[in-house]
């Protein structure tokens, strides 16, 4: 119940983000939030570790990634995106060295902080890509189609899992995933993009929506395991609980995160942007 609760709250403001085009701000604004909150709650997995990562480059990286890809030349993007990666990982070495012993943490100090922005900002940062880069019309027909396959994906694998699913897909990592759950995701997706192509995104023929929303659950599962390694590493059962129901929102990012390049760049190079 509370997870249906979570999501009725949620949904309506995503949705007027995505749909209503002078709401762009209410998207970069939701986007940036979960961003935050993400990464807060990965250095929170790494402190577990005692692993103490630098929160002030990684918080000013993903600052400065959300801030670049506010304008629409997908290049130049790219170039930015380097230059931001090169000046994080040269500053969190120097911050690192200069706060001196115990040296013997300092490659885990600075891995976790660089992985942090790296798995967070870098990759949820193509959601806000999508959102400004594009025409309004086109922005909102990707990621509609984007939000539809993955909460399609995800509802089919977590309902079709606990109704019939007995062989575990990955049970050192993820004990409640099972195969049969997988196949629920992965039908469920191939609904919601068939669903997406009749409904509103002709433009995109069912020839590619349908391998697209196969690719991104596939993606999306993969998501969800690495997610799951990593809070297993750090002996948590979620990343957080500020969502009644999901956990954290890294718990919810997972697979959003891994597939918001691919479809970025697949819209990218398909619609020649």
């Amino acid at each position: 119940m509370k997870r249906i609760l979570t999501a009725v709250i949620v949904l309506p403001f995503l949705i007027a983000s995505i749909l209503i085009s002078s709401l762009w701000w209410l998207f970069v604004l939701l986007a940036g939030a979960s961003m935050v909150l993400a990464l807060w709650e990965f250095y929170l997995l790494c402190k577990k570790l005692q692993l103490k990562a630098d929160p002030v480059p990684g918080f000013v990286a993903g600052a400065a990634l959300i801030t670049i890809s506010l304008q629409p030349q997908p290049w130049l993007n790219f170039l930015l995106f380097l230059l931001v990666v090169i000046v994080l990982v040269i500053a969190t070495l120097i911050r690192a060295m200069l706060r001196g012993a115990p040296f013997d943490k300092m490659i885990g100090s600075v891995g976790a902080t660089i992985l942090g922005v790296l798995y967070v900002a870098l990759l949820g940062t193509h959601l806000v890509l999508i959102r400004t880069g594009f025409q309004p019309q086109l922005s909102a027909h990707l990621l509609s189609f984007f939000f539809l396959v993955l909460m399609g994906a995800d509802a089919g694998a977590y309902y079709v899992g606990r109704a019939i699913g007995k062989r575990k897909l990955a049970p050192k990592i993820s004990p409640g995933k099972t195969w049969e759950g997988a196949v629920g995701g992965v039908a469920a997706a191939l609904a919601m993009g068939a669903l997406a192509h009749f409904w509103f995104f002709r433009e995109l023929p069912l020839k590619w929506a349908l391998p697209l929303a196969f690719t991104m659950c596939i993606v999306g599962i993969l998501g969800d395991l690495v997610e799951s390694a990593l809070k297993r590493s750090a002996s948590a059962k979620d990343a957080a609980n500020i969502l009644p129901g999901h956990g954290g929102l890294l718990d919810r990012l997972d697979s959003l995160l891994f597939n918001a390049p691919l479809i970025y760049y697949f819209a990218v190079f398909y619609f020649n942007i």
